[in-house]
């Protein structure tokens, strides 16, 4: 069974640091790209960032400030999220797309306000 379960969101000051995590089970982790998305109040969900084996990529509004990391010992991906605006104010979702179907976490909501 496909388990996504992210954690570490919270409230921070803008300028401020998170550090969100999502743990994989079930898959095999180490041949499948992460992904990262958000959704805001009101919005789409929209992607943030992607990591593989040999690539991390970056949308436009997060390259920068944000960084992705695959840890394959835990089978976790990591999402380290610095100078945060209070635009970054979303649910994000941890995702996988694997042969059977696209699998989501239960997200971990990010706020961002002074």
């Amino acid at each position: 069974q496909v388990q996504l379960v992210e954690s570490g969101g919270g409230l921070v000051q803008p300028g401020g640091s998170l550090r969100l995590s999502c743990a994989a089970s079930g898959f095999a982790f180490r041949n499948y790209p992460m992904r990262w998305y958000r959704q805001a109040p009101g919005e789409e969900r929209e992607w943030v960032a992607s990591s593989a084996a040999v690539y991390t990529t970056y949308s436009d509004s997060v390259k920068g400030r944000f960084t992705v990391s695959l840890d394959n010992n835990k089978n976790t991906v990591n999402l380290q999220m610095n100078s945060l605006k209070p635009e970054d104010t979303a649910v994000y979702y941890c995702n996988v797309d694997l042969p059977q179907g696209r699998y989501w976490g239960q997200g971990t909501q990010v706020t961002v306000a002074s």
